[in-house]
């Protein structure tokens, strides 16, 4: 049951709607004071009432029944005490049955949501600094998914500009086939580095590679060859990433394939008189919407990030006719992203305001900054793979005798990095530290995935029970059950404030919840059969929701550690 839903049903204040009243429905920090309440202050100004007796009145108008056990006003907040025993049977009932199911939604049902996220640059290392983009954006993407969105996951590559002329002007220069076809994007980018390094003594490399950039986009056999080569290898090389974080796109749709779709967003600006010449180059004035002009063609007349961006926006729009479209972007871009909206309203798209930068913040590691043009880059590779073996030292250590070793270390490595970027608000800098990644004991992944290891362990030997009866409840029980029955809300949330944070902190929530019950609640040794069975059933809702949660997240959950 929707208990929010049922009490919002039940509540009468004029002028608010239901929908309205369900939205103001929270859980109260305390739950002696109840399951539920309604903060009455903002009802106060159009009632003409005090909050203490609006929630005062309120509770004279409603009646207890067999879903509602109790309701009282309390300093301008109406609390409800729901029936124990039938929620806790709806609750258990609802995940033991829904199973993979529990907390999805047809909400979505006939919407499209586009996600364009990791979005890396061909011939570049796959660094750290691509982290939250990527795992952001594949939360995301199974969110919407789990809420009967169609959702498009869109890598956006960089593919296009002057930095594939330097790589041809280094390859030709100090690069052989082999070489660069065993090292992949490292041997590339070390390539990328030392031009950068020869260019600062010989600065006519640049214009060599502005000329070899040149040559790419007016279809040089030769150099379109070695481009596509470049790619190639460093999708490959990406794939293996993608495949450990459990990534997947629907379109790898980047920047160079719409360098012939520019020219009709450039025409359509001049027919909406919104170009303007400016120092040579041709703009878009927005300084009465406080922002700096966009730029759409520079003074040699090559595009920018923001005219292709435009064209992408508008292709996406036309081919998938989405609902959102959504840009998970570090908040350095804000102001791009402003402006480039702003510029598809005031050229009439309606649909301007459906596009949505999803900001968040940076990671870096404990070590410092990093530079790719200077070769200080930490290869994302090398942090998954740290984590992994760490992981496994780990493992080996309070685990000897484990089976499937390196299978565990992987979900458990892999998980803590997925996780050490998702548990915080997306807009917070992250600093990244392997240490607290990895604490058995903290608010981490491994200490989720050690609760299920627990959990699948109780199952194993106690079984799982086909039917259960509600026994007298403990405290411990009450609140693993109230925990695991906001999945639903917090999946919605999440979709709602783009925010997979809201998902990975529930999961915590819970595996704390139920290691107290684990500890203070007897299962396999219960005093009766009854309160046995029950426990086993609470024990491996637990475990499904908590699966649940995390595959939302794309973290898997070893059944021993």
């Amino acid at each position: 049951m929707d208990y929010k839903n049922y009490i919002a049903q039940k509540i009468c204040v004029d002028g608010v709607t239901t929908a309205e009243i369900y939205e103001a429905i929270a859980l109260p920090p305390n739950s002696e004071m109840g399951d539920y309440a309604l903060p009455c202050f903002k009802f106060a100004k159009a009632l003409r009432k005090s909050p203490v007796m609006i929630a005062e009145d309120l509770k004279n108008s409603l009646q207890t029944d067999d879903v509602i056990s109790e309701i009282s006003a309390v300093n301008g907040y109406l609390n409800f005490k729901i029936n124990k025993d039938g929620f806790v049977r709806a609750t258990l009932d609802k995940i033991l049955t829904e199973k993979d199911g529990y907390g999805s939604s047809n909400q979505g049902a006939g919407k499209t949501v586009c996600i364009d996220y990791s979005s890396i640059n061909i011939a570049k290392p796959f660094h750290i600094g691509h982290l939250s983009t990527t795992v952001l954006g594949g939360a995301l993407y199974r969110i919407f998914n789990f809420l009967g969105y169609k959702t498009v996951g869109i890598n956006h590559l960089g593919d296009y500009g002057t930095q594939f002329g330097k790589l041809i002007s280094a390859y030709k220069r100090w690069g052989d086939k082999e070489t660069v076809q065993q090292g992949g994007i490292r041997a590339l980018n070390e390539l990328y580095v030392r031009f950068h390094q020869e260019a600062e003594t010989h600065p006519e490399y640049e214009d060599e590679a502005r000329a070899y950039f040149k040559l790419i986009e007016q279809g040089d056999e030769e150099c379109q060859t070695l481009f596509r080569w470049f790619k190639e290898l460093t999708l490959k090389d990406v794939q293996k990433i993608y495949d450990m974080l459990d990534i997947r796109f629907d379109s790898y749709a980047g920047e160079s394939f719409y360098s012939d779709k520019m020219q009709p967003v450039i025409d359509e600006l001049k027919e909406h008189n919104l170009l303007v010449e400016s120092r040579g180059a041709q703009i878009v004035d927005l300084e009465e919407y406080g922002m700096a002009p966009c730029i759409i063609l520079k003074s040699d007349g090559t595009s920018l990030y923001a005219t292709r961006d435009m064209a992408a926006a508008m292709y996406r729009k036309q081919t998938y006719d989405f609902d959102k479209c959504l840009y998970v972007v570090a908040y350095q871009q804000n102001l791009h992203f402003k402006q480039f909206f702003k510029v598809l309203e005031l050229m009439g798209k309606a649909w301007a305001k459906d596009l949505v930068h999803v900001a968040y913040g940076m990671v870096s590691l404990e070590e410092g900054t990093m530079s790719t043009r200077k070769g200080n880059v930490v290869f994302l590779e090398d942090v998954i793979q740290k984590c992994i073996d760490k992981a496994a030292g780990i493992l080996v250590e309070k685990n000897p005798n484990l089976e499937n070793k390196a299978e565990v270390a992987q979900k458990v490595g892999v998980g803590a990095v997925i996780f050490g970027a998702l548990y915080n608000n997306k807009i917070k800098d992250i600093v990244f530290s392997y240490d607290k990644v990895l604490n058995f004991d903290g608010e981490t992944s491994v200490y989720v995935q050690y609760t299920c290891a627990r959990a699948y362990s109780v199952l194993q030997k106690g079984g799982v029970p086909e039917t259960f009866e509600i026994p007298t409840l403990t405290a411990e029980e009450i609140e693993l059950v109230k925990a695991l029955a906001t999945f639903p809300e917090t999946v919605a949330s999440a979709a709602e404030k783009y925010e997979p944070s809201y998902v990975a902190r529930f999961a915590v929530d819970v595996a704390q919840k139920f290691n107290k019950f684990y500890f203070d609640c007897k299962i396999l040794t219960a005093e009766n059969e009854q309160t046995k069975n029950f426990r086993l059933a609470l024990t491996n809702a637990t475990l499904q929701a908590l699966k649940n949660a995390f595959a939302l997240l794309g973290i898997g959950i070893p059944e021993k550690m």
